[in-house]
C-alpha cells in the first residue's frame, strides 16, 4: 500500500521533471519519456523510485533500480543515466531527499549508533553510488514526508522528524556505510568528497595526483584506490568528465565558440578537445549542442539519480 500511495502523492505533487517542494531538501520528479542518455552530475541525495526504472552509470560501474528501490550518492559526480520504461500513461516517479552531513553527524552521537562498525584509516572507501531495496519502514516514511505537502503548517515541525527517521533507516540498512560516512570528518569517503570539491572548482588546472593524495592525507597508492572505490573512476577520469559536462555547459550558451569552450575548460587544443568530446556524449561539439537546443523546451534533469 505504501508504494501505492507515494505513486499518488508524486503524481499530485510532481511537474514534469524534477521539482523542488515546500518542504526543505525534499524533491520529487515525474519523466513521461524514454530519452536519450543523459549526461550530467548528481549530489549528496537518497532516491526512492516509486515507478518506472532507470540505469545509471558512474565510472565503470553501473547501477539498476526500479520500483521500491533505493539508490543513495555521497558526493557530486559525473553520471550518465536514462530512463527505460516512462511514457505518458506511464511515466517515471522518484522521491529525493538531499543528505546534510550535519544531521548524520547528530545521528552518529546517539548512544543508539555505537552498534554500528567505526571505520579506521585502513578500511576500504565505501562506494558514493549504492542501491538497495526500500522496505516497508523506509516506504512509510516517505509517504509521511510527502503527506506534509498537504498540510504546510506541520512541516516545520515533522519534517525534520521524519528526515532523520528515514536517514537512520538508511544508515543501519545495507548501504549505511556510504551514509554514515558522510558524518564522519576524517572518513576515507569524507577525505575523497573534500578532494573532490577541490578538483570541481579548479576543473581547468592540471591534475597532480600526488598533490591530491596530499590534500586527502594519504599515500599516492592510497589515494588511488581510495578515490576509485568512492567514484569507480581514477582522478584522471574525473576531472576529464567534469571539463566536458562544463563545456557543454558553456557551449549551450555560445555555441559558436568550440575553440574558446575548448580552451577554458583546460584542454591544450581544440581537436582534442573535439575528440574527448564525441567519445564522451556521441556526437561533437556543434552536432551535440544544435541537437540539444533543438530540444530545449524538454525538461532539464538536474537530478538524474530520482
Amino acid at each position: 500500500m505504501s508504494l501505492a500511495e507515494l505513486r499518488t502523492l508524486i503524481s499530485r505533487h510532481a511537474d514534469r521533471g524534477v521539482t523542488t517542494t515546500a518542504i526543505p531538501g525534499v524533491l520529487v520528479a515525474r519523466v513521461d519519456s524514454s530519452e536519450a542518455q543523459e549526461d550530467t552530475s548528481t549530489g549528496s541525495i537518497l532516491a526512492v523510485v516509486a515507478q518506472g526504472s532507470k540505469r545509471l552509470s558512474v565510472g565503470d560501474a553501473v547501477h539498476d533500480y526500479g520500483p521500491g528501490d533505493y539508490l543513495v550518492t555521497s558526493m557530486e559526480l559525473p553520471v550518465s543515466g536514462r530512463y527505460r520504461d516512462a511514457t505518458p500513461e506511464h511515466p517515471a516517479l522518484g522521491f529525493g531527499l538531499e543528505l546534510r552531513p550535519d544531521v548524520i553527524a547528530e545521528l552518529l552521537l546517539d548512544p543508539a549508533s555505537a552498534s554500528f562498525a567505526r571505520p579506521s584509516r585502513g578500511d576500504k572507501a565505501p562506494p558514493a553510488v549504492a542501491v538497495g531495496v526500500a522496505d516497508n519502514r523506509i516506504l512509510d516514511a516517505v509517504v509521511r514526508m510527502l503527506r506534509l505537502l498537504d498540510h504546510p503548517r506541520d512541516i516545520p515541525v515533522l519534517a525534520p522528524l521524519i528526515e532523520r527517521e528515514l536517514l537512520w533507516l538508511v544508515m543501519s540498512g545495507e548501504n549505511g556505510d556510504s551514509v554514515r560516512q558522510l558524518g564522519l570528518a576524517d572518513s576515507s569517503l569524507n577525505r575523497v568528497r573534500h578532494v573532490v570539491r577541490w578538483m570541481r572548482e579548479r576543473y581547468s588546472e592540471p591534475v597532480r595526483v600526488e598533490e591530491l593524495a596530499h590534500r586527502a592525507s594519504m599515500s599516492t597508492s592510497a589515494f588511488h584506490r581510495a578515490f576509485h572505490a568512492v567514484t569507480a573512476m581514477s582522478p584522471i577520469q574525473y576531472q576529464k568528465s567534469i571539463r566536458l559536462q562544463e563545456a557543454r555547459l558553456r557551449l549551450l550558451a555560445h555555441p559558436a565558440d568550440i575553440a574558446g569552450t575548448a580552451y577554458a575548460v583546460g584542454y591544450e587544443s581544440p581537436s582534442q578537445f573535439s575528440r574527448e568530446y564525441r567519445r564522451q556524449f556521441g556526437a561533437p561539439p556543434s552536432l551535440d549542442v544544435s541537437r540539444l537546443l533543438q530540444s530545449a523546451g524538454s525538461s532539464v534533469n538536474l537530478a538524474p539519480v530520482i
